[in-house]
């Protein structure tokens, strides 16, 4: 064969499958976020004193070491009162959807979401197959049950629906989790609990009972443990051999198995952070009520507001104020409506504070909240 010369191929370039090209991409704005963090639903103070005690303890040859994850996943199970084999640690939650795409998917498949809802959904399930069936809720963003049973075909291979749900912060019942379940005994269905903590009722319980059902939760919000990315995933064995089946091996990094058993252990400082932010959310629902913002109730760290077409105005105004909100515009539905993180009581204060001040800054009114128009012309982000 003859070499080829190299004015021969330059400018060719190797193409990615053409459903890498046609995925949606995800621009998480994290640059410059050294001021009050109420935009990405973080816990905003701290993880338990514990997590950074261990962390002092680790050593430098510790870190030469690949990490082990299922020593972890035995105490992780025990937690929740599982067997080891019904539990995966993943790279957060991110990771999780991944692999459930990967183990589950085929190109003819169809995955059924309520939307708006975690983008992570479409930018995953995108990659596997086309076929995303999107059931968009009203204004009130309550779960829209019986249209989104209807949408179950004999082609519904996965079902995504995060209680509470991001951006909006409404939950599904877990009546309506079984309903799924039941309704489309050959689909996976995920019930995504990122932010359980915050709201109480979980579907962890029915894992053992229900073969189809796989429940997501993550240690990044309530625990604070975001920078170290770990999340898991509790199903029935038979589901749940496979995604480990497409799961790196390494893939939860050592510094995270090694504080999780303390962040878990602490209780006391878990119930805290809860009640904190159940506290700080009725003072933001009172203090929006008093400024004519329309909101909508949570059960999540997050309450989401109407602002209207000031919305890009008022999170750059709150930005040098030194506080970052979340602007939701291009969520479907979501047209001027932005997200404020609820953290602990003095983060609360100076998150309201800077809010009445950037409203009067901008020249908002109440009369500006309008109901949602659909989509928004911005890019989808997520968190």
């Amino acid at each position: 064969m003859s070499p080829v010369a190299m004015e021969d191929v330059v400018g060719v370039q190797p193409k990615p499958r053409a459903a890498v090209l046609a995925m949606p991409e995800y621009h998480p704005p994290l640059a410059s976020r050294a001021m009050l963090r109420l935009d990405f639903n973080e816990n905003t103070l701290a993880p338990s004193p514990r997590v950074f005690a261990k962390l002092q303890q680790l050593t430098a040859e510790g870190l030469t070491v690949y990490p082990e994850r299922e020593p972890m996943e035995i105490q992780v199970a025990a937690h929740y009162g599982l067997k080891p084999d019904e539990v995966l640690l993943t790279n957060g939650v991110d990771e999780a959807i991944h692999l459930l795409a990967c183990a589950f998917l085929d190109a003819d498949d169809e995955v059924l979401l309520c939307t708006p809802s975690f983008f992570m959904y479409d930018v995953s399930c995108s990659m596997m197959t086309r076929n995303l069936i999107r059931v968009q809720a009203d204004d009130s963003f309550l779960f829209p049950r019986e249209r989104f049973l209807a949408a179950v075909t004999p082609r519904t291979k996965l079902i995504m629906v995060a209680t509470p749900n991001n951006p909006t912060g409404q939950s599904v019942s877990r009546e309506d989790i079984r309903a799924l379940c039941a309704a489309a005994p050959h689909a996976v269905v995920f019930a995504d609990e990122a932010y359980f903590h915050f709201h109480g009722e979980s579907s962890m319980d029915d894992v053992p009972a229900i073969p189809n059902l796989i429940v997501g939760r993550t240690f990044s919000k309530a625990y604070g443990l975001a920078n170290l990315r770990c999340g898991m995933l509790a199903g029935n064995s038979g589901l749940m051999q496979y995604v480990r089946k497409v799961s790196s091996p390494y893939n939860v990094n050592g510094i995270a198995l090694a504080v999780l058993p303390e962040a878990l252990a602490d209780q006391a400082y878990l119930d805290w952070y809860v009640a904190q932010v159940h506290t700080g959310r009725e003072r933001v629902y009172a203090a929006l009520a008093e400024l004519g913002v329309r909101y909508w109730p949570s059960t999540a760290n997050f309450v989401l507001m109407d602002i209207g077409r000031k919305h890009a105005a008022l999170v750059a105004a709150m930005r040098e104020r030194g506080v970052l909100l979340r602007d939701r515009s291009s969520d479907p539905g979501c047209d001027g409506y932005v997200r404020i993180t609820i953290g602990p009581e003095e983060h609360v204060s100076r998150g309201l504070a800077a809010l009445r001040g950037s409203l009067t800054e901008v020249g908002w009114t109440p009369a500006e909240s309008v109901p949602a128009q659909g989509r928004g012309d911005g890019e989808r982000e997520y968190e």
